[in-house]
């Protein structure tokens, strides 16, 4: 249902000329009796009895955490530099995020990414390929993390075992870049913390711990769960070439273009409700609530998104657009979704 979903299905077809390799059996691999790869297999393990992360690894979905890293923070918890910016980008409709911009998605590429990853483990480091071009290595010598880095995009990294559990710790990120895709700022101070353990052969748990005393008055951590996909080979997603993001971005009425909108709380409340998206034989579901003055929009059950108004019937959500439909008797009746490579209707049912 994201904006970031649909252009990777573009990416994707755009990039067919060099898909020679998106069906090519992995060897060696645990397999049921039909040929499929079994993902509920154990996990491997290296030739050192180090458990192998090895493989072509991908988000299992979006959750509460996939645009906001941040969601378990109370509103004291982030400082009020920090809060103030991170709500001029939800009124800017993220118009200068990573994605827009064309840029490496730095800490936000494990919070939020919708690329796929490629792991490739030796004793000494564990390099991770990005979709986008862009790459980590994650070095296991028992080298430590530079004392004054020079701020980059995706940080210098270290990682080491705690039993089948590898911890990697970030630091040298550049404060350009975000923590999420709804615009979470951050210091250079910034330290992240992951912790990978493969469960099994097909599933990859991933938690981030983001600490940022510059920011926010305590740590916030978030879970990201990750599946394998065997099989197949990693692609690349060349943001430019696409030319998408910035071009045909929703038209700017965030803060920099428009003061801020005052919707009152009679209104807000005609849209309260609960509305599905169908296409074919799939339908999402869509509820819209209430919560003060505030709109929140849950889509599929992923948990709710603020939404911030551009007008009395138009919302930002994390860049995309709401637009709320009435019929002649002033009944809401139905939103528009609208992203930047089009639109969804999500009719109400209740």
């Amino acid at each position: 249902m994201r904006t970031v979903l649909a252009w990777m299905v573009l990416i994707l077809i755009a990039s067919s000329s060099a898909a020679q390799w998106l069906e090519l059996p992995t060897p060696g691999i645990p397999r049921t009796p039909d040929g499929k790869p079994d993902l509920t297999a154990p996990a491997p393990k290296t030739r050192d009895g180090k458990p192998d992360l090895s493989g072509m690894w991908a988000r299992e979905g979006d959750d509460r955490y996939y645009n906001n890293a941040a969601a378990d923070l109370k509103p004291a918890d982030v400082k009020p530099w920090a809060q103030a910016l991170y709500e001029r980008r939800l009124a800017d409709l993220g118009r200068d995020s990573m994605e827009a911009q064309c840029l490496p998605l730095g800490p936000a590429a494990i919070t939020t990414s919708f690329f796929d990853f490629k792991f490739i483990q030796t004793p000494s480091v564990l390099v991770i390929l990005i979709e986008d071009l862009t790459f980590r290595q994650i070095h296991l010598d028992g080298r430590q993390l530079p004392k004054d880095p020079n701020p980059s995009w995706m940080g210098y990294s270290v990682g080491r075992w705690d039993g089948d559990t590898l911890i990697v710790e970030t630091s040298g990120f550049t404060e350009r870049s975000w923590l999420d895709y709804d615009g979470h700022p951050h210091t250079e101070a910034l330290r992240m913390t992951e912790r990978y353990r493969r469960r099994d052969f097909g599933h990859l748990d991933v938690e981030v711990t983001f600490d940022d005393p510059g920011a926010y008055a305590k740590p916030c951590t978030v879970s990201v769960p990750m599946e394998l996909f065997p099989d197949t080979e990693l692609l690349e997603g060349v943001c430019k070439e696409d030319e998408k993001p910035v071009a045909h971005s929703p038209t700017g009425t965030g803060s920099q273009e428009t003061a801020a909108v005052n919707v009152s709380r009679a209104l807000l409340s005609k849209y309260v409700g609960s509305y599905e998206i169908k296409e074919e034989d799939d339908v999402t579901s869509a509820v819209v609530s209430l919560s003060g003055d505030t709109l929140f929009l849950d889509l599929d059950r992923e948990g709710p998104l603020q939404l911030v108004p551009i007008s009395e019937t138009s919302f930002s959500e994390s860049g995309n657009v709401i637009q709320f439909v009435s019929d002649g008797q002033g009944r809401v009746t139905a939103f528009l979704y609208v992203t930047v490579e089009g639109e969804q209707r999500a009719v109400r049912v209740r």
